[in-house]
């Protein structure tokens, strides 16, 4: 069987953040494909080097610079930390809003530099691991011919057709384990910590996090529903929440936030600094701090006393920690469920499991809105179990 352009090699690359058991990913995928005879190309740093492939430049991609020929050796790497294959938030589809623009020589150039560049080395096939904006850009080589199989890649678990994402709970215990430490310390010093958690606009990590680490409250996106977030209305909230607890005796506690939050922030609060490649970096808007000095100003005025609260964010500690087994083996099973949809000729779609763990293909068709090209983001329910456990396990005044 012969891919794009005749080519009979699998690319594959990993974009976006890390996130725990990438390699227990890369690894089953390449091996699974090299059983099948078929040779296999990784490509460091995500788009980075590809979207900017110039065709007549044999330099612009080099072997072992730019990308690598991978072999057997992909047996060792299955519970390393971080990402074999390094990765970047490089995104050759930015500015990419509807079908039109993929035929845009002005919108489609990086995009059009990867497929030379997959010409070039006789790339037929592609399997990209990666989130949302990864998928986005998977769809648009998919529509312009490139055969692609997308695995999905988000400690968040906002991701729309698989119940949990590879990384999500190593995600979870490894903030876990830190929301206890500042517990301790906060139960030692009578003080508040107001913690940020990675999320973006879901409240999964958040919720889930704070439930093991028995945060006294959780915050996400979720649960505001104004467009633009009342920084004073929640931090009254909070306040009243720290009085209750100091009249039952405890001075102490950790309240979660999502990150997410930054989105409803009012203009002013909002991060202007972006990344290389055009990426409003959130942890630059500090929201924890924002959100524990407005805290700390209503205790002084509702008390008439002064009271510790910090804010501190928790996000990049998350990302390549040791991944539990749990994410490992669903790892290894979206990798070689890559291989399983190549079999079966599914290109344009992503690879998902069931709850017994059998592989599943869901369309980019089902995860992408077809006139905006944008994906589904999946929230946490309001009103559903999780959520209500979330609810219910928050601090409550005691009777």
């Amino acid at each position: 069987m012969k891919g794009f352009k005749g080519g009979k090699k699998i690319g594959i690359l990993f974009s976006g953040g890390p996130a725990p058991a990438a390699d227990a990913v890369i690894s089953s995928a390449v091996l699974s494909f090299l059983n099948k005879g078929i040779q296999v190309i990784g490509f460091y740093k995500g788009f980075e080097y590809l979207e900017e492939f110039e065709k007549y430049n044999p330099y612009s991609l080099v072997e072992n610079v730019h990308y690598v020929k991978l072999d057997g050796t992909m047996t060792k790497i299955r519970n390393r930390r971080g990402v074999f294959l390094k990765t970047s938030r490089a995104n050759p589809g930015k500015g990419i809003v509807s079908r039109k623009c993929l035929n845009d020589p002005k919108k489609n150039k990086k995009l059009k530099n990867i497929l030379d560049a997959f010409e070039h080395l006789g790339i037929g096939w592609l399997v990209t691991i990666g989130g949302d904006d990864t998928l986005k850009v998977a769809n648009y080589l998919n529509l312009m011919g490139m055969p692609v199989l997308h695995i999905p890649k988000t400690i968040d678990n906002d991701y729309f057709g698989i119940p949990w994402t590879f990384g999500y709970w190593t995600a979870v215990e490894t903030t876990k384990s830190a929301i206890l430490n500042l517990r301790a310390d906060a139960e030692s010093t009578d003080a508040y910590f107001i913690v940020e958690i990675m999320g973006r606009k879901s409240g999964w990590l958040t919720y889930a996090s704070g439930i093991a680490g028995e945060a006294v409250k959780m915050v996400a996106s979720e649960d505001i529903e104004e467009d633009v977030l009342d920084i004073e209305k929640l931090c009254n909230e909070f306040v009243d929440l720290i009085v209750m607890r100091e009249r039952e005796n405890k001075g102490y506690g950790v309240i979660c936030v999502a990150e997410g939050l930054v989105d409803k922030l009012p203009d002013k609060y909002k991060p202007k600094e972006m990344d290389k490649h055009g990426n409003i970096i959130y942890g630059k808007a500090e929201i924890a701090k924002v959100l524990a000095d407005e805290t700390k100003k209503i205790y002084k005025h509702k008390t008439g006393k002064n009271k510790k609260i910090v804010g501190k964010q928790i996000g990049y500690e998350t990302r390549s920690a040791p991944p539990i087994s749990f994410d490992v083996v669903m790892g290894s099973m979206l990798g070689y469920g890559a291989s399983i949809l190549f079999d079966r000729k599914k290109f344009g779609h992503m690879v998902s499991v069931t709850d017994n763990f059998d592989i599943k293909a869901i369309s980019f068709s089902e995860l992408i809105d077809p006139e905006t090209l944008k994906t589904k983001v999946r929230n946490v329910p309001k009103g559903s179990d999780f959520y209500n456990l979330k609810e219910a396990l928050s601090y409550k005044p005691s009777i």
